[in-house]
């Protein structure tokens, strides 16, 4: 366990999903819930002066709602890792709230010991979907890249597609495949440069639809 909590946000416009997510975060030895906001805005200016270490943001909020948010904190080089925690029925908004700089999408009616993972997991630097996210996720992106630029790819960069597909952040790829994290960066730039494909999240769900892992 870490010798200091991961520090949390709560940014969500329901009085009682916010209470019902302190309540169980709270028993969570290495978890600290430090600040909640209402809105946007809010979560915006409490992420500034907080500086937590993940903020767990709805989508729809009145006034600045979750994406322009997202958006704002990119902007301002927050390095707080925003987990979206939506509902189901808004499934429309997994690509902008990725591309926004979210590292994770959920939704409302996951378990509450499966959130706390994910929190934690976001905090060590992977991108995390649920499985019915990244289904949608696919539905909405179309084909990205034809498989025959499966081909470009080198064995090694293979083997590190298949390490971010599995949800690996460069510093433990590096480890896995005895690499400098400098080099992995690197292959990482020419998968993408390859797949013609803008991020992790693209490149994870590319490896999956083209069988270069499982789902």
């Amino acid at each position: 366990m870490a010798d200091t909590p991961i520090r949390v946000l709560l940014v969500d416009d329901h009085q009682v999903v916010r209470r019902g997510l302190r309540t169980f975060l709270e028993v969570q030895e290495d978890i600290e819930v430090v600040g909640e906001a209402a809105d946007g805005e809010e979560g915006i200016a409490r992420a500034e002066e907080l500086r937590p270490d993940v903020i767990l943001m709805d989508v729809k909020m009145p006034g600045t709602d979750g994406i322009e948010a997202l958006r704002r904190l990119r902007d301002l080089a927050n390095p707080a890792r925003v987990l979206v925690v939506t509902s189901f029925t808004e499934q429309r908004t997994v690509v902008p709230a990725l591309r926004a700089g979210a590292a994770g999408y959920l939704y409302k009616d996951i378990d509450p010991d499966a959130l706390a993972g994910a929190i934690r997991s976001v905090h060590a630097g992977h991108v995390l979907l649920q499985p019915e996210v990244a289904e949608a996720l696919l539905a909405q992106e179309g084909q990205p890249s034809s498989p025959s630029r499966a081909g470009a790819l080198t064995d090694r960069e293979r083997e590190v597609l298949s390490l971010i597909a599995d949800g690996r952040a460069n510093r433990e790829i590096a480890r896995a495949l005895v690499l400098s994290e400098k080099t992995v960066k690197t292959h990482v730039s020419n998968i993408l440069m390859k797949l013609d494909l803008s991020d992790r999240t693209q490149a994870a769900l590319w490896a999956v639809r083209h069988g270069i892992v499982d789902a």
